[in-house]
C-alpha cells in the first residue's frame, strides 16, 4: 500500500517570511490523506459512510523553503472505540530531516451522521493503513 506522498514546495506556498505558511501543511496532509484513502475506501464512502477529521495536534519542527520535496508518510497508529489515528510525518527528500509531524484523529459515521464503532468491517478496511510491526532489535530482545 503506497502511505508516501511527495509534495514540492513552489512559490505560492511561501509566507512573507519565505518558508512554508503554518497552514499550509493541514493542505499538505490533506492532499497525502486523500492520496492514502482514495483507492482504498471509495466503495465504503459512496455507501454513505464518512471519516471525519476530529482533531489535528501538529509540531512543526524545521522549517520547508522553496525547492524543497516533502515526503509524507502517513499510517494509522492507533484504535479507539469510535475513533482511530493517523500519524502523518513531513520529511525532507533527501536529508529526511523532519518538518513536521501530526497525529489526525477521524470518526467514521454512517448514512444517518452518528459516530459508528471501530469494529468488524470498518476495522477491517482500515487495518492495511496499520504498518506491520517491526521486528525487536538485539538490544530489545
Amino acid at each position: 500500500m503506497k502511505n508516501h506522498t511527495e509534495i514540492k514546495i513552489r512559490g505560492y506556498h511561501l509566507d512573507v517570511y519565505r518558508h512554508v505558511n503554518n497552514a499550509r501543511y493541514l493542505e499538505f496532509m490533506e492532499e497525502a490523506r486523500w492520496a492514502l484513502f482514495e483507492d482504498h475506501i471509495e466503495a465504503f464512502i459512496t455507501s454513505g459512510h464518512a471519516i471525519l477529521v476530529v482533531n489535528i495536534n501538529i509540531s512543526y519542527k524545521s522549517p520547508a523553503t522553496l525547492g524543497d520535496t516533502l515526503d509524507i508518510h502517513s499510517s494509522i497508529t492507533r484504535f479507539g472505540t469510535k475513533s482511530f489515528t493517523l500519524m502523518q510525518r513531513l520529511t525532507q527528500k533527501g536529508s529526511h530531516t523532519l518538518v513536521g509531524e501530526a497525529d489526525v484523529t477521524f470518526v467514521v459515521t454512517g448514512p444517518d451522521g452518528h459516530a459508528l464503532p471501530i469494529e468488524g468491517k470498518i476495522r477491517e478496511i482500515l487495518q492495511p493503513f496499520v504498518p506491520p510491526p517491526t521486528a525487536p532489535s538485539p538490544e530489545e530482545g
